[in-house]
């Protein structure tokens, strides 16, 4: 299956923005549906006229409401490209095509400040069936298939970290491997399936062993209150996880548990280890140039102990990220994200 060219369209996309009701999508001007919910985007399929756009209607667009200047978003933009072309080009992911748009270059209001109103960038990306998506996927799969999925998507990771180790302190890249960022997009004469991904948001990479994404830029959705505890104590950690295949292989198997699929994570863990087994002889160290951890085999222990924090972490962001939406409607400003009302653990 080849992915369709795709292209944004500015105008669609600066009457949709104008008219967002950032409290009830589906009330907006032009109506959306949200599909998911990212930590810095909001993911929707919006809709004219209550259809789907008839101009292109295979698209999803992701919402990025978080850039002080032209030179941040032209920053963005170019890890972007560079980030899908390495994971495509260089590292062999099947990656789904997508166009980015911003808006509000023209500049904030008189009197407003540009972190008040950012300037909007959206990917707008290839939209695929609901029940195509990883996380549906593996929701309705029996042992068996799962087994089939999970191998797969493990093969897929696995194919970023080899990359990211011929390339050691030249050139590696970041990769989320939940199973909710991948598409089904196929399958091959004997049964496996094939996968697009899906999750292009978080350009994560690395050239000369330094990271090109500005990690401030995650810190645009904290709550003021919060920014110098995140920047101190968690974000390091979290952008580097996304280089280290243990790590990344532990949050596959973790997710199962918010995808309602516990009984699933033993499974997971088999394919993880077998994994590591059957790479041992060319594993001295995973993740980055400073990691030393042999890749040792993953317990269900640590998985659960790892999910229980995580799961605490981002259940108690949100209800911070909450707060401060309420602060900002207190104090007559706009709050510029849309956040979700719970997420299902």
């Amino acid at each position: 299956m080849m992915s369709p060219v795709v292209k944004g369209d500015v105008d669609l996309l600066a009457r949709f923005e104008g008219g967002l009701d950032l409290a009830h999508p589906e009330r907006s001007e032009i109506p959306a549906r949200v599909l998911g919910h990212g930590e810095i985007t909001t993911v929707f399929e919006i809709f004219e006229d209550g259809r789907e756009t008839a101009s292109d209607p295979g698209l999803a667009y992701k919402r990025m409401p978080m850039f002080h200047s032209e030179a941040e978003a032209e920053s963005y933009e170019a890890l972007y490209r560079d980030h899908v072309s390495v994971l495509r080009d260089e590292a062999g992911t099947d990656v789904a095509e997508s166009d980015l748009v911003w808006l509000g270059l023209e500049g904030p209001p008189s009197g407003a400040s540009r972190s008040e109103n950012p300037i909007v960038l959206y990917i707008v990306q290839e939209k695929f069936p609901a029940q195509t998506i990883g996380h549906q996927q593996i929701r309705n799969a029996g042992p068996a298939e799962a087994r089939v999925l999970l191998r797969t998507v493990v093969e897929e990771a696995w194919k970023v970290f080899a990359f990211n180790r011929r390339n050691r302190g030249r050139l590696e890249v970041g990769l989320d491997a939940q199973i909710s960022n991948w598409a089904v997009v196929g399958y091959a004469e004997n049964g496996v399936p094939r996968l697009r991904y899906i999750d292009t948001s978080t350009p994560l990479l690395r050239r000369g062993g330094v990271e090109r994404l500005d990690p401030e830029l995650f810190l645009r959705s904290a709550p003021s209150f919060l920014v110098w505890i995140i920047r101190r104590f968690m974000l390091a950690d979290v952008l580097e996880r996304y280089y280290d295949v243990r790590r990344v292989m532990i949050d596959l198997a973790a997710n199962l548990f918010k995808e309602q699929r516990p009984d699933l994570v033993p499974v997971a863990l088999e394919v993880i280890n077998e994994s590591f087994l059957s790479r041992k002889a060319d594993l001295e160290t995973v993740g980055t140039p400073e990691a030393t951890e042999p890749c040792e085999p993953v317990s269900l222990a640590e998985v659960r102990s790892y999910y229980r924090e995580d799961a605490r972490i981002w259940r108690v962001y949100l209800a911070f990220r909450k707060t401060d939406r309420l602060l900002h409607r207190v104090l007559r400003r706009r709050y510029p994200y849309l956040l979700p009302e719970r997420i299902a653990r």
